[in-house]
């Protein structure tokens, strides 16, 4: 029986309001009272082992403490078979040692937070999924299922690239038998896993199996959020950062005063420092001069002082670097040893960049001003551009926009521009570049990338982690350099502009996109 910290036994309101709150959905709600009213809830929370966690795996893990106090069953599922299947984020060679990784640094992670392990069950997906009876079950599920209703499903979570893999279409289904397989009444996650929720609702009971209840996280925002910092190195913050990387990344972080809008800071402490909080208290400390010490019992009077600019951010900002580096601590000493550094480094081993290997930092993408635009005078469907690279004459740019981006939308806009492409005549006039856009088919629209606030022309763009390299003065046609690469250029869900989920950026920010989520970048 889950009980308070005064060990009096919690009712099943009490058991739902801790089971629910913070959640932006919850599918099956009288499911869930109806369990509850009988016995504790089993619930399962996954995570595909692919890249290394970050401190936005905080809110999750605040939330299976809430499971937990609730009094639920909970297991912990960490994929590997998923990691492996979506689009092979993590290679067949790494996959143990990045499970083994994951496992390692989640389980610190709930320590930090002061989760007892004793009360969760880990399982590895290959443990169970590589059975008679859950192939079997895979096999009988994709006798059901179109390959419209999987990548539907998939939308949101599986890499979405032109010519997809057949085991992406694979994932949605795997996900909804786990919760089968791991006996569980509710599966939670973050609400861009909702498409497979209801696909899995919609199609276990085809197999004869009952439907689940479906927990869903909100998407917040990261620490850093619409803006990143100055550096590759601190476009996020790693759970194994020293307390120096991380007051470096919170200052330059953004935090608009009064702004409550996609502010990392103020969600990290609304999803993570209130509920994790022993006292239910969140206190900026500031000299008596700026007004001394605030204290705040619940999170709407400090977003309330903050909209109202009573609370300067970088008291916020020191505040949450106090508070985030408490729970880091325990991590950063544990990863401290010879045994887990070289598991790291197995894990996510460095990547070569050989002269002839097809890299992002082989394009020359540059900010530009569109100083000019005009239709072309022998198509209907081109502009003509001039471009302000920050050389010494503009460049001729001709784009396919004409009836897709009005002309004074384009007129005197800062674009993003792919520099280094061998010159072509479009319809008779030499385009020396291409301004980079988002792009789909049906229906046909197209979105200019947006640079960062306080750009200027000629600043350099590069994808993280690949900020240092020289790129080609001419792309070779034959080479197909920018052929290979384009397909892994997107949109997220975010609206951040993205090659293999890792951002295209400036040294002043990240490049975003306002509309056209999962949209292929081109």
């Amino acid at each position: 029986m889950a009980s308070s910290d005064n060990n009096i036994p919690l009712t099943v309101n009490e058991k739902y309001d801790l089971i629910t709150r913070n959640l932006q959905e919850t599918l099956g709600e009288d499911r869930l009272k109806a369990i509850l009213k009988e016995r504790d809830v089993k619930i399962y929370w996954g995570t595909a082992t692919t890249g290394k966690p970050h401190v936005a795996y905080f809110v999750p893990m605040s939330k299976i403490a809430d499971f937990l106090k609730a009094g639920c069953e909970v297991t912990i599922l960490f994929a590997d078979l998923h990691a492996y299947l979506d689009n092979m984020k993590a290679p067949w060679d790494l996959l143990q040692q990045r499970t083994t990784y994951y496992e390692t640094l989640i389980k610190a992670m709930l320590r930090s937070i002061g989760v007892q392990l004793d009360k969760l069950h880990f399982v590895r997906g290959t443990e169970y999924q590589l059975s008679r009876e859950y192939t079997l079950d895979v096999y009988r599920l994709s006798s059901m299922v179109t390959e419209h209703d999987a990548k539907k499903a998939g939308a949101e979570v599986v890499k979405q690239v032109d010519h997809p893999l057949l085991s992406g279409l694979l994932y949605p289904g795997l996900q909804a038998l786990d919760e089968q397989y791991l006996k569980v009444d509710a599966q939670f996650g973050g609400v861009d896993q909702r498409k497979i929720f209801t696909f899995a609702e919609k199609y276990l009971p085809h197999l004869g199996y009952a439907k689940r209840i479906h927990l869903m996280n909100p998407m917040v925002p990261g620490l850093t959020g619409t803006q990143m910092s100055s550096s590759v190195e601190e476009s996020k913050i790693d759970l194994l950062d020293s307390a120096a990387q991380v007051k470096k990344k919170l200052k330059k972080a953004f935090c608009e005063p009064g702004n409550i809008q996609n502010n990392g800071i103020l969600s990290f402490v609304k999803y993570v420092l209130f509920p994790l909080s022993s006292s239910a208290a969140f206190t900026v400390e500031r000299s008596p001069e700026n007004g001394g010490d605030l204290t705040f019992t619940d999170y709407q009077p400090l977003e309330d002082a903050f909209a109202k600019q009573d609370l300067h951010p970088g008291d916020l900002k020191a505040a949450v670097e106090k508070s985030l580096n408490l729970l880091l601590d325990p991590i950063r000493q544990e990863f401290d040893c010879p045994e887990l550094k070289k598991l790291t480094s197995l894990a996510y081993p460095p990547v070569s960049k050989s002269v002839d290997e097809v890299v992002p930092s082989r394009l020359d993408f540059r900010i530009g001003r569109i100083v000019n635009v005009k239709k072309h005078p022998d198509a209907d469907s081109l502009y003509v551009e001039e471009v302000d690279l920050g050389e010494s004459e503009p460049r001729t740019v001709v784009s396919g926009l004409a009836g897709l981006v009005p002309m004074d939308k384009l007129q005197d806009r800062l674009g993003v521009f792919l520099c280094n492409l061998k010159p072509a005549k479009m319809r008779g006039i030499l385009s020396s570049a291409m301004l980079m856009c988002a792009s789909v088919e049906e229906p046909r629209a197209v979105q200019p990338l947006d640079p960062p606030e306080a750009s200027e022309v000629g600043d350099k763009v590069f994808v993280e982690g690949y900020a240092n390299g020289t790129p080609d003065e001419k792309l070779n046609p034959k080479k197909k350099v920018w052929e290979t690469l384009q397909p892994d250029f997107r949109v997220s869900q975010e609206f951040v502009a993205e090659w293999q989920e890792r951002p295209l950026m400036t040294k002043k920010g990240e490049i975003r996109c306002k509309s056209l989520p999962g949209a292929p970048i081109k």
